[in-house]
């Protein structure tokens, strides 16, 4: 895989950034956690990463394709990946300054019987179904990609360790959801924090690759 040197902390630190942002897959994985038990949480994690191992593989096959038939074209995703993950860092500061842990009742997994491998089918699922995880991938890994280099072994390199940082800190959710049960709505209640962070982190990223952009065309 052909990284720059400079890249691959970028791309780290932006992962991890990324990752322990609070979220609808953290609010899942901490929810089954804290309702049916650690082994419920730590299968519900891997669920996710399961699912977020698919859209890696179709966005690499994708951008492997598209700089193949055109580097120019790539550079627009470059651009245009720029702006969505502006987009959606505007959007995490916009959001509700609260987010509320599933209770029992509400809990996507809440019918499931504790330490089933329902909650690792449920996270697959849903992130294997959603668009919006497609998109993010298809908008942030080209920022870290060279246009020199072959595409499709950098998005799948990229991706997985993206998808093995995720799956870390969706874990560490889940043994503390399980560990702190009794108070985890008044721990997770109160995010503001880490979507303001994750929010300006993202805005960040997506400025400095569209100016990176702009000092290459010139």
């Amino acid at each position: 895989m052909n990284l720059a040197v400079h890249d691959l902390p970028l791309f780290l630190a932006a992962a991890l950034l990324v990752n322990l942002t609070p979220g609808p897959d953290m609010l899942f994985v901490a929810g089954s956690s804290a309702v049916h038990g650690r082994r419920a949480g730590v299968l519900a994690a891997l669920g996710v990463g399961a699912g977020c191992l698919l859209h890696v593989a179709l966005a690499a096959v994708g951008l492997s394709a598209l700089l193949a038939a055109s580097a120019t074209a790539f550079a627009v995703v470059k651009w245009v990946g720029a702006a969505y993950l502006v987009w959606v860092g505007v959007s995490m500061l916009r959001a509700r300054s609260r987010v509320d842990v599933p209770t029992a009742d509400q809990s996507a997994g809440a019918r499931t019987a504790p330490g089933s491998s329902r909650g690792f089918w449920q996270g697959a699922w849903t992130n294997a179904l959603n668009p919006k995880v497609a998109l993010f991938f298809l908008a942030f890994l080209p920022q870290f990609m060279h246009g020199e280099a072959p595409a499709l072994p950098q998005a799948i390199g990229l991706g997985a360790m993206f998808v093995g940082i995720a799956a870390c800190t969706d874990l560490l959710y889940a043994l503390l959801a399980a560990w702190v049960a009794p108070r985890l709505r008044r721990v997770a209640g109160a995010p503001a924090w880490g979507r303001w962070i994750g929010g300006l982190g993202l805005i960040a990223l997506g400025l400095a690759s569209a100016l990176a952009g702009q000092r290459q065309t010139r």
